[in-house]
């Protein structure tokens, strides 16, 4: 008899415990999940600002090595002279590119003996609604483009960009025809949007439903004032999900069942603080990009207008690594790799790695199935 009453106590104090996690952790993750977010933990200098878009650069690390998911990286102590400038999507926070400390890109590419910069282009409000392509490809990027060589003290240039900033890296070098920019990284950068899944044929849909429109009424998305097309923050994040709606799902689902796993919680917290804090789309852009490369699908023909100006990709002739992902449903292989018929780069390299849109630049496998390659192709590149 005592040792069955002993037993029910135990069981009655394991279950209290496990409560009592599964509590404090539900909690935190409600409550105070600021306090799990492991985000933006890597020390940057701001080099300038206009009170909108900003200049980040990344001093070296102090450490020895740092661990990459597994992965013991050995911190280089000689610098490589190309500085790589980071340019991000609009609509995302900065946290992508530190999501983690051991999954964290600036972290990585200092480890591996870069200079690294990153352009933060901010909160858009309403009052930036007029701002296109034109405005970000051949004014603000320039701008800060050269900010970064007044502080590295180099002309050329690597530039990592992904999804719109991978295509903010093309328009650049095809409309600027800068011969400095001597390596470039692009990833989930849709080329072909019409052969994008889904996607692709809603696309096409749209493409039949304006070109009937135009001929018959004479009427374009740009006849509106773009004020109309700012896109809030939060339309952006319900957006973002629903390109996976069930894996948004399934995300939280898996929240529940783990909620005992401390670790898991703050993992969810911090790429929650990611894929929550979406920020806006200035009008501008929206219509730039709804009728030039969803709707005309004008990069498939392989030039696109900016402003008054047409960026031609076979301008673009800087070394290139290209990556789409596998399980990408906004940017599929078919979409990204026609990039590779456009563009006059004699040095250029085309993979299809494991991960959606997000997945294939900060996810779990992206360290080891496109980080290291990657860093070894610019490396060879780079001095």
């Amino acid at each position: 008899m005592p040792n069955i009453i002993n037993a029910a106590t135990k069981r009655a104090a394991r279950l209290a415990r496990q409560t009592s996690r599964y509590a404090g952790n539900a909690f935190d993750r409600v409550f105070r999940a600021a306090s799990l977010v492991q985000a933006g933990q890597t020390p940057f200098e701001t080099l300038h600002t206009d009170g909108l878009v900003s200049l980040r650069y990344y001093p070296p690390l102090k450490e020895d090595v740092i661990e990459l998911d597994g992965i013991t990286i050995p911190v280089e102590t000689n610098r490589h002279r190309t500085p790589v400038v980071i340019i991000p999507p609009l609509a995302v926070n900065m946290l992508i590119y530190d999501l983690f400390p051991q999954r964290s890109l600036v972290r990585f590419l200092r480890a591996k003996g870069f200079e690294v910069y990153l352009i933060d282009w901010g909160v858009p409000t309403r009052a930036h609604s007029h701002y296109n392509l034109h405005t970000y490809v051949a004014e603000l990027l320039p701008a800060s483009l050269e900010r970064v060589r007044q502080h590295s003290g180099e002309q050329e240039l690597s530039l990592h960009g992904w999804s719109m900033g991978g295509m903010f890296t093309l328009f650049y070098s095809a409309l600027s025809k800068d011969q400095h920019i001597r390596n470039a990284i692009v990833l989930g950068s849709p080329i072909d949007s019409h052969a994008s899944g889904v996607l692709g044929l809603l696309n096409q849909r749209l493409a039949d439903i304006a070109g009937a429109v135009r001929k018959r009424t004479g009427f374009q998305l740009h006849n509106l004032k773009p004020h109309w097309f700012h896109s809030p923050g939060w339309a952006n994040t319900i957006g973002f999900k629903l390109t996976n709606p069930i894996g948004s799902i399934m995300g939280y689902w898996e929240l529940i069942i783990r909620l005992g796993d401390r670790e898991f919680v703050s993992s969810h917290a911090t790429t929650s603080a990611f894929l929550d804090r979406m920020v806006a789309y200035p009008g501008g852009i929206v219509q730039d990009a709804v009728v030039r490369l969803w709707i005309d699908n004008e990069l498939s023909r392989g030039k696109v207008q900016i402003g008054d100006d047409h960026a031609q990709l076979i301008n673009v002739n800087a070394n290139l690594f290209a990556v789409a992902g596998s399980e990408d449903t906004m940017v599929t292989p078919a979409a990204a790799r026609s990039l590779m018929d456009h563009i006059s780069s004699l040095d250029k390299t085309f993979r299809v790695t494991p991960g959606g849109h997000m997945g294939i630049l900060a996810g779990s496998k992206a360290p080891r199935e496109s980080w290291l390659e990657i860093a070894e192709w610019l490396g060879q590149r780079s001095d």
